[in-house]
């Protein structure tokens, strides 16, 4: 099964938005809604003890915290914002990331939105709450918490983007064990004992990082000296060349097979 291609930045880009809209959308609606609807500060049971609303406006984070400090979670939830944003503008391809990080950023602009533009004032605006599941904050003296549309999404995405990072999904959309193969691949065509370049050293070199261990041949030896530095010869001249080396070599063999070999003295010369 062939695996799909990367998105295109533009692709995973326009993912991101449509899906941060869509929750910032659903998150706005059912705040409006709520507030609308639901008595303020008073239970309205849904389904018996597992799930109930709860209309209240925190200034804080969850739990209540840091209510004195609202400003605070607006640069955070404002600076979490940039970064999904730049990320999705350089760095994401894949379409799980595009995914996870579109409703995170819903859910940071869902609240974030409650922060700018409610009572009691801009960025200082108090997030509006609704839902409550108290079997699922059994803490001893700690209030239940009660969340949002908005927060469903930000505890959500957050595993997601945990899970992504454990099972090795990167947000190019390569997984460790493609870029394992690709770093090896890479490793084995361009690198070799004598480097990235081959055996391509200068003359009289040596190989690097092996000292005098390999030494590189004199590319000179076995020239005469009074050769060496000319230009190299033409074809036309190597052919004649080789032609006087074959003639001269005919002429030894016929001598030597003679026994008219003129380095030894003749069988019949006088001692």
């Amino acid at each position: 099964m062939s695996r799909r291609p990367p998105l295109r930045q533009a692709a995973a880009g326009t993912i991101i938005a449509v899906l941060a809209v869509a929750v910032l959308a659903a998150d706005q609606l059912a705040k409006y809604l709520a507030l609308e609807n639901l008595p303020y500060q008073e239970p309205v049971e849904v389904l018996g003890h597992f799930l109930s609303f709860y209309l209240t406006r925190n200034p804080g984070a969850a739990f209540s915290l840091g209510e004195e400090v609202t400003w605070i979670f607006t640069i955070a939830l404002a600076a979490v914002a940039v970064v999904i944003a730049w990320l999705a503008a350089t760095r994401v391809r894949s379409r799980l990331w595009a995914v996870a990080l579109g409703l995170l950023l819903g859910g940071v602009l869902g609240n974030l939105t409650d922060r700018l533009f409610r009572d009691p004032g801009f960025g200082v605006g108090h997030v509006v709450d609704f839902i409550n599941t108290p079997w699922m904050w059994f803490f001893p003296g700690m209030s239940p918490a009660i969340y949002n549309v908005a927060d469903i999404f930000i505890v959500c995405d957050m595993i997601a983007i945990a899970l992504l990072v454990l099972v090795g999904v990167h947000m190019d959309g390569t997984r460790d064990h493609g870029r394992k193969d690709k770093n090896e691949s890479e490793s084995e065509s361009d690198e070799t004992l004598l480097g990235a370049e081959g055996d391509q050293f200068a003359s009289g070199g040596t190989v690097e990082g092996f000292g005098d261990e390999f030494p590189v041949a004199d590319p000179d030896a076995g020239i005469p000296a009074a050769e060496r530095g000319l230009p190299p010869l033409s074809e036309a001249e190597q052919r004649k060349v080789e032609e006087e080396a074959e003639r001269e070599a005919e002429e030894f063999e016929a001598d030597h097979e003679t026994g008219n070999d003129p380095k030894r003295p003749g069988s019949g010369a006088q001692l």
